[in-house]
């Protein structure tokens, strides 16, 4: 059964990091499109981060610069490395993972995505 859940979540600092992962079970991950993306209470979720099967990356305007996504195939992991968080990347954070209609394609839409995680708290203080 396909699986995500996300760690590394938790309390910091503005200006501060953190590195959020993701370990996916019961499906080829290597084949796989996987994103980020966070909700802020009394907002809608949001696309922060994609990465495609052939490792192409998109990122939101809001976080471009300050985040960074990878994953590890061979350990069937995602990653999203946080620098320079700000009280507005507040939010719980969940992995996502979509079979792609081809190697280059990734998508912050959270419509594209089949499988979800639980998903991990991130709060930044001022």
């Amino acid at each position: 059964q396909e699986q995500l859940v996300e760690s590394g979540g938790g309390s910091v600092q503005a200006g501060g990091s953190l590195r959020l992962s993701c370990a996916a079970f019961g499906f080829i991950y290597s084949a796989y499109c996987m994103a980020w993306f966070r909700q802020a209470p009394g907002k809608e979720r949001e696309g922060v981060a994609s990465i495609g099967s052939g490792a192409v990356t998109s990122y939101a305007d809001s976080v471009k610069g300050r985040f960074t996504i990878s994953r590890d195939n061979a350990k069937n992991t995602l990653y999203l490395e946080m620098n320079s968080l700000k009280s507005e990347d507040t939010a719980m954070y969940y992995c996502a993972a979509t079979f792609p209609p081809y190697e280059s394609w990734n998508s912050l839409r959270e419509y594209a995505y089949n499988y979800w995680g639980q998903g991990t708290q991130v709060t930044v203080s001022s």
